[in-house]
Protein backbone atom coordinates (compact mmCIF):
# COMPACT_ATOMS: atom_id res chain seq x y z
CA UNK A 1 0.00 0.00 0.00
CA UNK A 2 1.80 3.16 -1.02
CA UNK A 3 0.68 5.94 0.94
CA UNK A 4 1.99 8.57 -0.91
CA UNK A 5 0.50 8.25 -4.29
CA UNK A 6 -3.06 8.23 -3.41
CA UNK A 7 -5.61 10.50 -3.69
CA UNK A 8 -7.25 12.36 -1.02
CA UNK A 9 -10.50 10.56 -1.05
CA UNK A 10 -8.83 6.99 -0.93
CA UNK A 11 -6.67 8.42 2.43
CA UNK A 12 -9.82 9.56 3.97
CA UNK A 13 -10.92 5.90 2.86
CA UNK A 14 -8.45 4.29 4.92
CA UNK A 15 -9.36 6.48 8.00
CA UNK A 16 -13.08 5.78 8.46
CA UNK A 17 -12.68 2.25 7.63
CA UNK A 18 -9.99 2.21 10.40
CA UNK A 19 -7.03 0.54 8.10
CA UNK A 20 -4.79 3.01 9.57
CA UNK A 21 -4.73 5.85 11.99
CA UNK A 22 -3.88 9.76 11.41
CA UNK A 23 -0.74 9.37 13.24
CA UNK A 24 0.68 6.64 11.33
CA UNK A 25 -0.52 7.97 8.28
CA UNK A 26 1.37 11.46 9.00
CA UNK A 27 4.10 9.44 10.36
CA UNK A 28 4.66 7.64 7.23
CA UNK A 29 4.25 11.29 5.45
CA UNK A 30 6.69 12.82 7.73
CA UNK A 31 9.66 9.71 6.72
CA UNK A 32 8.91 10.23 3.23
CA UNK A 33 9.73 14.05 3.90
CA UNK A 34 12.58 12.92 5.80
CA UNK A 35 13.92 10.36 2.84
CA UNK A 36 13.14 12.89 -0.30
CA UNK A 37 13.74 16.78 0.72
CA UNK A 38 18.00 16.11 0.82
CA UNK A 39 17.45 15.90 -2.65
CA UNK A 40 14.29 17.61 -3.45
CA UNK A 41 14.35 20.72 -1.02
CA UNK A 42 10.50 21.30 -1.29
CA UNK A 43 9.80 22.34 1.81
CA UNK A 44 11.72 25.04 4.30
CA UNK A 45 9.80 24.62 7.37
CA UNK A 46 8.42 20.51 8.50
CA UNK A 47 6.24 21.10 11.41
CA UNK A 48 6.69 17.60 12.51
CA UNK A 49 5.72 17.96 16.27
CA UNK A 50 2.64 20.01 15.93
CA UNK A 51 1.35 17.79 13.02
CA UNK A 52 1.80 14.61 15.18
CA UNK A 53 -0.11 16.18 17.73
CA UNK A 54 -3.24 17.05 15.32
CA UNK A 55 -2.53 14.03 14.12
CA UNK A 56 -3.41 12.25 17.63
CA UNK A 57 -6.74 14.89 18.26
CA UNK A 58 -8.04 13.66 14.86
CA UNK A 59 -7.72 9.48 15.93
CA UNK A 60 -9.39 10.58 19.43
CA UNK A 61 -12.37 12.58 16.83
CA UNK A 62 -12.70 9.61 15.23
CA UNK A 63 -12.01 6.97 18.74
CA UNK A 64 -15.17 9.49 19.84
CA UNK A 65 -17.10 9.15 16.56
CA UNK A 66 -16.80 12.49 16.02
CA UNK A 67 -14.69 13.01 13.05
CA UNK A 68 -15.31 16.52 10.89
CA UNK A 69 -15.36 15.11 7.75
CA UNK A 70 -13.00 13.83 4.67
CA UNK A 71 -10.50 15.86 5.28
CA UNK A 72 -10.15 15.24 9.14
CA UNK A 73 -6.56 13.97 9.90
CA UNK A 74 -5.31 14.05 6.11
CA UNK A 75 -1.83 15.60 6.00
CA UNK A 76 -1.37 18.48 3.70
CA UNK A 77 1.30 21.43 3.00
CA UNK A 78 1.36 25.24 2.53
CA UNK A 79 3.51 27.56 0.18
CA UNK A 80 5.57 29.56 2.85
CA UNK A 81 3.90 32.85 2.08
CA UNK A 82 0.32 31.66 4.30
CA UNK A 83 0.39 32.65 7.48
CA UNK A 84 0.09 30.39 10.22
CA UNK A 85 0.38 31.03 13.91
CA UNK A 86 3.57 29.92 15.97
CA UNK A 87 5.20 28.99 12.45
CA UNK A 88 7.70 30.32 10.60
CA UNK A 89 6.73 32.07 7.57
CA UNK A 90 9.72 33.33 5.27
CA UNK A 91 8.45 33.73 1.59
CA UNK A 92 11.97 32.21 0.52
CA UNK A 93 13.59 35.16 2.01
CA UNK A 94 16.18 36.33 4.41
CA UNK A 95 14.06 39.48 4.71
CA UNK A 96 11.51 37.00 7.16
CA UNK A 97 13.62 34.44 7.91
CA UNK A 98 13.00 35.00 11.91
CA UNK A 99 9.53 36.03 11.33
CA UNK A 100 6.38 34.29 12.77
CA UNK A 101 2.77 35.18 12.42
CA UNK A 102 0.55 35.95 14.66
CA UNK A 103 -2.25 34.79 13.44
CA UNK A 104 -3.61 32.34 10.34
CA UNK A 105 -4.62 32.52 6.75
CA UNK A 106 -8.07 32.33 6.42
CA UNK A 107 -7.64 29.46 3.59
CA UNK A 108 -5.39 27.58 6.44
CA UNK A 109 -7.59 28.16 9.22
CA UNK A 110 -10.60 26.94 7.07
CA UNK A 111 -8.55 23.61 6.40
CA UNK A 112 -6.71 23.71 10.48
CA UNK A 113 -10.67 23.36 11.24
CA UNK A 114 -11.94 20.56 8.92
CA UNK A 115 -8.81 18.63 10.57
CA UNK A 116 -6.76 18.61 8.21
CA UNK A 117 -2.74 17.77 9.42
CA UNK A 118 -0.23 20.82 8.77
CA UNK A 119 3.05 19.14 7.83
CA UNK A 120 5.11 22.27 7.14
CA UNK A 121 5.57 24.76 4.34
CA UNK A 122 6.45 24.83 0.74
CA UNK A 123 9.75 26.31 -0.69
CA UNK A 124 8.81 29.08 -3.26
CA UNK A 125 10.06 31.35 -5.60
CA UNK A 126 11.32 34.64 -3.12
CA UNK A 127 8.35 36.80 -2.45
CA UNK A 128 6.56 34.66 -5.24
CA UNK A 129 8.68 36.21 -7.88
CA UNK A 130 9.74 33.61 -10.72
CA UNK A 131 8.53 30.78 -12.73
CA UNK A 132 11.20 28.27 -11.97
CA UNK A 133 11.66 28.11 -7.95
CA UNK A 134 15.06 29.22 -8.61
CA UNK A 135 14.95 32.25 -6.95
CA UNK A 136 14.87 31.03 -3.00
CA UNK A 137 16.97 32.31 -0.81
CA UNK A 138 16.65 28.43 0.49
CA UNK A 139 18.19 26.82 -2.50
CA UNK A 140 16.05 25.64 -5.46
CA UNK A 141 13.51 23.00 -5.74
CA UNK A 142 13.90 19.98 -7.74
CA UNK A 143 11.22 18.31 -10.03
CA UNK A 144 11.16 14.87 -8.77
CA UNK A 145 9.83 13.52 -12.32
CA UNK A 146 13.11 14.81 -13.61
CA UNK A 147 16.01 16.36 -11.44
CA UNK A 148 17.67 18.18 -14.31
CA UNK A 149 14.27 20.13 -14.64
CA UNK A 150 12.41 22.82 -12.90
CA UNK A 151 9.28 22.23 -11.08
CA UNK A 152 7.68 25.54 -12.42
CA UNK A 153 7.38 28.38 -9.99
CA UNK A 154 6.37 30.41 -7.69
CA UNK A 155 4.75 27.37 -5.89
CA UNK A 156 7.33 24.77 -6.99
CA UNK A 157 7.62 23.20 -3.68
CA UNK A 158 4.09 22.65 -3.31
CA UNK A 159 4.07 21.60 -6.69
CA UNK A 160 7.04 18.74 -6.20
CA UNK A 161 5.80 17.85 -2.66
CA UNK A 162 2.72 16.56 -3.76
CA UNK A 163 3.83 14.97 -6.87
CA UNK A 164 6.54 13.23 -4.18
CA UNK A 165 4.25 12.40 -2.09
CA UNK A 166 5.38 14.09 0.40
CA UNK A 167 1.96 15.67 1.16
CA UNK A 168 -1.76 15.03 -0.12
CA UNK A 169 -2.15 17.93 -1.00
CA UNK A 170 -1.02 21.52 -0.66
CA UNK A 171 -2.37 25.58 -1.26
CA UNK A 172 -0.40 27.84 -3.32
CA UNK A 173 -0.72 31.78 -4.84
CA UNK A 174 -1.34 32.37 -8.25
CA UNK A 175 -0.70 35.63 -9.50
CA UNK A 176 0.54 35.09 -12.92
CA UNK A 177 0.37 31.28 -12.98
CA UNK A 178 1.72 30.06 -10.43
CA UNK A 179 -0.45 27.27 -9.46
CA UNK A 180 -1.23 26.24 -12.68
CA UNK A 181 2.05 26.41 -13.88
CA UNK A 182 4.35 24.31 -11.65
CA UNK A 183 1.57 21.48 -11.67
CA UNK A 184 2.06 20.88 -15.09
CA UNK A 185 5.37 20.86 -14.66
CA UNK A 186 4.84 18.17 -11.99
CA UNK A 187 2.07 16.28 -13.59
CA UNK A 188 -0.68 16.81 -11.11
CA UNK A 189 -4.14 19.26 -10.97
CA UNK A 190 -3.85 23.18 -10.64
CA UNK A 191 -6.65 25.21 -9.70
CA UNK A 192 -6.69 28.95 -9.55
CA UNK A 193 -10.60 29.49 -8.98
CA UNK A 194 -12.14 33.02 -9.82
CA UNK A 195 -11.04 35.99 -8.30
CA UNK A 196 -12.45 36.53 -4.60
CA UNK A 197 -13.44 32.80 -4.13
CA UNK A 198 -11.18 32.13 -1.74
CA UNK A 199 -9.87 34.40 0.81
CA UNK A 200 -6.27 35.78 0.26
CA UNK A 201 -6.41 37.24 3.99
CA UNK A 202 -2.49 35.81 5.77
CA UNK A 203 -1.18 35.27 2.27
CA UNK A 204 1.89 37.80 1.90
CA UNK A 205 0.57 40.21 -1.16
CA UNK A 206 2.57 40.12 -4.50
CA UNK A 207 0.16 42.03 -6.77
CA UNK A 208 -2.89 42.13 -5.07
CA UNK A 209 -5.60 43.06 -8.08
CA UNK A 210 -3.69 39.55 -9.38
CA UNK A 211 -3.29 37.74 -6.49
CA UNK A 212 -5.25 34.07 -6.07
CA UNK A 213 -5.22 31.05 -3.63
CA UNK A 214 -5.05 27.78 -5.49
CA UNK A 215 -4.98 24.07 -4.95
CA UNK A 216 -2.33 21.56 -5.92
CA UNK A 217 -3.64 18.22 -5.72
CA UNK A 218 -3.41 14.60 -6.89
CA UNK A 219 -7.03 14.19 -9.14
CA UNK A 220 -10.04 16.34 -10.07
CA UNK A 221 -12.13 15.10 -7.00
CA UNK A 222 -9.72 15.64 -4.45
CA UNK A 223 -9.05 19.19 -5.92
CA UNK A 224 -13.21 19.71 -5.88
CA UNK A 225 -13.26 18.71 -2.58
CA UNK A 226 -10.68 20.76 -1.18
CA UNK A 227 -12.28 23.65 -3.05
CA UNK A 228 -15.81 23.05 -1.17
CA UNK A 229 -13.30 23.11 2.26
CA UNK A 230 -11.56 27.15 1.35
CA UNK A 231 -14.14 28.54 -1.19
CA UNK A 232 -16.38 30.97 1.66
CA UNK A 233 -16.59 35.01 1.75
CA UNK A 234 -14.10 36.50 4.18
CA UNK A 235 -14.87 39.64 5.38
CA UNK A 236 -11.17 40.38 5.97
CA UNK A 237 -11.01 40.13 2.36
CA UNK A 238 -12.18 43.15 0.67
CA UNK A 239 -12.40 41.59 -2.84
CA UNK A 240 -13.91 38.46 -1.34
CA UNK A 241 -17.39 36.88 -3.34
CA UNK A 242 -19.99 36.89 -1.03
CA UNK A 243 -21.60 34.20 -2.75
CA UNK A 244 -23.14 30.89 -1.42
CA UNK A 245 -21.07 27.76 -1.00
CA UNK A 246 -21.57 24.91 -3.52
CA UNK A 247 -20.93 21.18 -3.79
CA UNK A 248 -17.85 21.17 -5.92
CA UNK A 249 -17.75 17.21 -5.72
CA UNK A 250 -21.03 16.86 -7.28
CA UNK A 251 -19.94 18.13 -10.29
CA UNK A 252 -18.30 14.59 -11.28
CA UNK A 253 -19.21 12.24 -13.44
CA UNK A 254 -21.64 14.67 -15.75
CA UNK A 255 -19.48 14.28 -18.74
CA UNK A 256 -18.99 16.75 -21.89
CA UNK A 257 -21.90 15.87 -24.13
CA UNK A 258 -23.21 19.03 -25.63
CA UNK A 259 -20.16 21.46 -24.37
CA UNK A 260 -18.90 24.12 -26.37
CA UNK A 261 -15.27 24.60 -26.64
CA UNK A 262 -12.87 27.11 -28.07
CA UNK A 263 -9.67 27.05 -29.29
CA UNK A 264 -7.51 29.99 -28.96
CA UNK A 265 -6.61 30.93 -32.42
CA UNK A 266 -3.64 32.89 -31.23
CA UNK A 267 -2.07 29.77 -29.65
CA UNK A 268 -1.72 27.65 -32.66
CA UNK A 269 1.21 29.79 -34.16
CA UNK A 270 4.52 28.11 -35.59
CA UNK A 271 6.24 29.52 -32.23
CA UNK A 272 4.37 26.61 -30.32
CA UNK A 273 6.12 23.94 -29.11
CA UNK A 274 4.63 20.53 -31.41
CA UNK A 275 4.19 18.92 -28.22
CA UNK A 276 2.21 21.63 -26.56
CA UNK A 277 -0.39 22.00 -29.31
CA UNK A 278 -0.57 18.17 -29.82
CA UNK A 279 -1.53 17.54 -26.31
CA UNK A 280 -4.12 20.02 -27.03
CA UNK A 281 -5.34 18.32 -30.39
CA UNK A 282 -5.56 14.51 -28.11
CA UNK A 283 -8.00 16.55 -25.91
CA UNK A 284 -9.83 18.09 -28.52
CA UNK A 285 -10.36 14.64 -30.22
CA UNK A 286 -11.55 12.89 -27.03
CA UNK A 287 -14.27 15.99 -26.41
CA UNK A 288 -15.68 15.59 -30.00
CA UNK A 289 -15.59 11.74 -29.69
CA UNK A 290 -17.86 12.30 -26.37
CA UNK A 291 -20.44 14.72 -28.19
CA UNK A 292 -18.50 17.99 -26.99
CA UNK A 293 -18.24 20.92 -30.07
CA UNK A 294 -15.09 22.83 -30.58
CA UNK A 295 -14.51 25.73 -32.55
CA UNK A 296 -11.69 27.98 -33.08
CA UNK A 297 -12.07 31.67 -31.44
CA UNK A 298 -9.99 34.47 -31.82
CA UNK A 299 -8.48 36.85 -29.31
CA UNK A 300 -6.06 39.57 -30.83
CA UNK A 301 -5.03 41.41 -27.51
CA UNK A 302 -3.28 37.63 -25.83
CA UNK A 303 -0.08 39.10 -27.62
CA UNK A 304 0.01 42.00 -25.74
CA UNK A 305 -0.59 40.16 -22.20
CA UNK A 306 2.96 39.52 -20.93
CA UNK A 307 3.75 43.50 -21.25
CA UNK A 308 0.64 44.58 -19.36
CA UNK A 309 1.30 41.71 -16.77
CA UNK A 310 4.49 42.59 -16.06
CA UNK A 311 3.82 46.79 -16.17
CA UNK A 312 0.22 46.12 -13.80
CA UNK A 313 2.83 43.65 -11.37
CA UNK A 314 6.13 44.64 -11.26
CA UNK A 315 4.08 48.52 -10.08
CA UNK A 316 1.85 46.60 -7.41
CA UNK A 317 4.73 44.52 -6.26
CA UNK A 318 6.10 48.20 -5.80
CA UNK A 319 3.62 49.35 -3.59
CA UNK A 320 3.51 45.63 -1.63
CA UNK A 321 7.04 45.94 -0.72
CA UNK A 322 7.19 49.36 1.13
CA UNK A 323 6.50 47.72 3.97
CA UNK A 324 9.71 45.70 4.16
CA UNK A 325 11.77 48.64 5.56
CA UNK A 326 13.82 47.60 8.44
CA UNK A 327 11.27 49.23 11.43
CA UNK A 328 8.33 47.37 11.84
CA UNK A 329 9.08 43.30 11.20
CA UNK A 330 11.70 41.18 9.21
CA UNK A 331 15.75 41.79 8.99
CA UNK A 332 16.76 45.27 9.80
CA UNK A 333 20.14 46.29 9.39
CA UNK A 334 22.46 48.68 11.25
CA UNK A 335 22.32 52.24 9.58
CA UNK A 336 23.71 56.18 10.97
CA UNK A 337 20.52 57.13 9.51
CA UNK A 338 16.95 55.57 8.62
CA UNK A 339 17.75 55.58 4.29
CA UNK A 340 21.31 53.87 5.35
CA UNK A 341 19.36 51.59 7.68
CA UNK A 342 16.47 50.91 5.01
CA UNK A 343 18.89 50.54 2.31
CA UNK A 344 20.86 48.05 4.35
CA UNK A 345 17.82 45.95 5.05
CA UNK A 346 16.46 45.54 1.72
CA UNK A 347 20.61 45.17 0.07
CA UNK A 348 20.91 42.74 2.55
CA UNK A 349 17.19 41.14 2.84
CA UNK A 350 15.85 40.98 -0.59
CA UNK A 351 17.25 38.88 -3.99
CA UNK A 352 18.31 40.23 -7.09
CA UNK A 353 14.84 39.35 -9.20
CA UNK A 354 13.00 40.95 -6.10
CA UNK A 355 15.12 44.03 -6.17
CA UNK A 356 14.88 43.91 -9.93
CA UNK A 357 10.75 44.32 -10.32
CA UNK A 358 10.74 46.67 -7.68
CA UNK A 359 12.82 48.50 -9.53
CA UNK A 360 11.03 48.22 -12.80
CA UNK A 361 7.49 48.95 -10.83
CA UNK A 362 9.09 52.19 -9.58
CA UNK A 363 10.04 53.36 -12.80
CA UNK A 364 6.62 52.55 -14.35
CA UNK A 365 4.90 54.58 -11.69
CA UNK A 366 6.73 57.70 -11.85
CA UNK A 367 5.02 60.78 -13.26
CA UNK A 368 6.96 61.03 -15.94
CA UNK A 369 6.21 57.38 -17.31
CA UNK A 370 2.68 56.66 -15.96
CA UNK A 371 0.78 57.44 -18.65
CA UNK A 372 3.21 55.35 -21.60
CA UNK A 373 3.44 52.57 -19.30
CA UNK A 374 0.81 52.10 -15.77
CA UNK A 375 -2.44 53.62 -17.48
CA UNK A 376 -1.42 51.80 -20.96
CA UNK A 377 -1.55 48.78 -19.54
CA UNK A 378 -4.92 49.53 -17.60
CA UNK A 379 -6.44 50.10 -20.45
CA UNK A 380 -4.72 46.62 -22.40
CA UNK A 381 -5.85 44.61 -19.37
CA UNK A 382 -9.74 46.26 -20.12
CA UNK A 383 -9.08 44.92 -23.57
CA UNK A 384 -8.24 41.68 -22.76
CA UNK A 385 -11.12 41.40 -20.51
CA UNK A 386 -13.15 41.80 -23.68
CA UNK A 387 -11.43 39.55 -25.97
CA UNK A 388 -12.79 36.63 -23.10
CA UNK A 389 -15.80 38.14 -22.68
CA UNK A 390 -16.52 37.86 -26.73
CA UNK A 391 -15.12 34.32 -26.88
CA UNK A 392 -17.42 33.16 -24.10
CA UNK A 393 -20.40 34.65 -25.69
CA UNK A 394 -19.26 31.61 -28.54
CA UNK A 395 -18.22 28.73 -25.90
CA UNK A 396 -18.64 27.83 -22.65
CA UNK A 397 -15.29 26.52 -21.54
CA UNK A 398 -11.43 27.43 -23.66
CA UNK A 399 -9.06 24.86 -24.40
CA UNK A 400 -4.96 25.87 -24.08
CA UNK A 401 -1.56 24.75 -23.57
CA UNK A 402 -0.90 25.57 -20.11
CA UNK A 403 3.13 26.21 -21.09
CA UNK A 404 5.24 25.96 -24.24
CA UNK A 405 6.51 22.41 -23.89
CA UNK A 406 8.24 20.34 -20.97
CA UNK A 407 9.44 21.99 -17.97
CA UNK A 408 12.80 23.42 -18.98
CA UNK A 409 16.30 22.68 -18.07
CA UNK A 410 17.87 24.05 -14.82
CA UNK A 411 19.66 27.46 -15.37
CA UNK A 412 18.56 27.53 -19.10
CA UNK A 413 16.32 30.61 -18.77
CA UNK A 414 18.30 32.66 -15.81
CA UNK A 415 19.66 35.80 -16.76
CA UNK A 416 17.03 36.16 -19.69
CA UNK A 417 14.56 37.55 -18.83
CA UNK A 418 12.65 37.80 -21.86
CA UNK A 419 12.64 33.51 -22.23
CA UNK A 420 11.50 33.36 -18.44
CA UNK A 421 8.55 36.06 -19.42
CA UNK A 422 7.85 33.72 -21.76
CA UNK A 423 7.10 30.67 -19.67
CA UNK A 424 4.09 32.17 -18.35
CA UNK A 425 2.09 33.67 -21.43
CA UNK A 426 -0.39 30.90 -21.16
CA UNK A 427 -1.35 31.29 -17.60
CA UNK A 428 -1.32 34.83 -17.20
CA UNK A 429 -4.29 35.83 -19.59
CA UNK A 430 -6.66 34.04 -16.49
CA UNK A 431 -5.28 36.54 -14.10
CA UNK A 432 -5.73 39.47 -15.60
CA UNK A 433 -9.59 38.54 -16.08
CA UNK A 434 -10.00 37.35 -12.88
CA UNK A 435 -11.10 33.80 -14.16
CA UNK A 436 -11.40 30.16 -13.19
CA UNK A 437 -8.76 28.23 -15.12
CA UNK A 438 -7.32 24.41 -14.26
CA UNK A 439 -4.18 22.95 -15.01
CA UNK A 440 -4.63 19.07 -16.15
CA UNK A 441 -2.29 16.59 -16.92
CA UNK A 442 -2.41 15.23 -20.63
CA UNK A 443 -0.70 13.33 -22.53
CA UNK A 444 3.40 12.64 -22.72
CA UNK A 445 6.85 13.17 -24.00
CA UNK A 446 9.95 11.78 -23.42
CA UNK A 447 8.59 9.87 -20.44
CA UNK A 448 7.28 13.56 -18.83
CA UNK A 449 3.72 14.07 -18.54
CA UNK A 450 1.87 16.91 -20.36
CA UNK A 451 -1.06 19.19 -19.82
CA UNK A 452 -3.81 21.19 -20.84
CA UNK A 453 -5.36 23.95 -19.34
CA UNK A 454 -9.22 24.57 -19.31
CA UNK A 455 -10.86 28.35 -18.56
CA UNK A 456 -14.07 29.04 -17.75
CA UNK A 457 -16.51 32.05 -17.64
CA UNK A 458 -16.41 33.54 -13.74
CA UNK A 459 -17.45 31.26 -10.86
CA UNK A 460 -17.94 28.25 -13.47
CA UNK A 461 -15.57 26.03 -10.96
CA UNK A 462 -18.25 22.78 -11.31
CA UNK A 463 -18.37 23.73 -15.14
CA UNK A 464 -14.29 22.67 -14.84
CA UNK A 465 -13.95 20.16 -12.88
CA UNK A 466 -16.82 18.45 -14.51
CA UNK A 467 -14.91 18.33 -17.75
CA UNK A 468 -11.41 18.18 -15.87
CA UNK A 469 -12.54 14.94 -14.31
CA UNK A 470 -13.65 13.33 -17.60
CA UNK A 471 -10.62 14.29 -19.65
CA UNK A 472 -8.42 12.52 -16.58
CA UNK A 473 -10.73 9.46 -16.60
CA UNK A 474 -10.67 9.55 -20.55
CA UNK A 475 -7.49 10.97 -21.56
CA UNK A 476 -4.21 9.71 -22.21
CA UNK A 477 -1.74 9.55 -19.39
CA UNK A 478 2.13 7.91 -18.57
Amino acid sequence: MNLHQMTVQALSGLLERKELSSSEMTESFLNQIRMKEPELNAFITVARDTALDAAAASDARRARGEAMGSLDGIPFALKDNFSVKGLPMTCASRMLRNYKPPYTATAAEHLLKAGAVLLGKNNMDEFAIGSSTENSAYGPVKNPLDARRVPGGSSGGSAACVAAGEAAFSLGSDTGGSVRQPAACCGIVGLKPTYGMISRYGVTALASSLDQVGILARSVGDTALILNHVASYDPKDSMSWPGAAADYSAAMGGGVAGRRFGIVKEYLGSDMDPDALAWVQQAVDRLISAGAKVEEVSMPNMAHCLACYYVLMSAEFHANMGRFDGLRFGLRAEGDDYFSMVTGSRTQGLGPEVKTRIIFGTYVLREAQYEKFFLKAMKVRTLICRDYEEAFKKVDCLLTPVQNGLPFLWGSRQGDSVKMAATDKLVIPSNLAGLPALALPFGSSEGLPGAVQLIGKPFSEAMLLGIADYLEQEGPRL
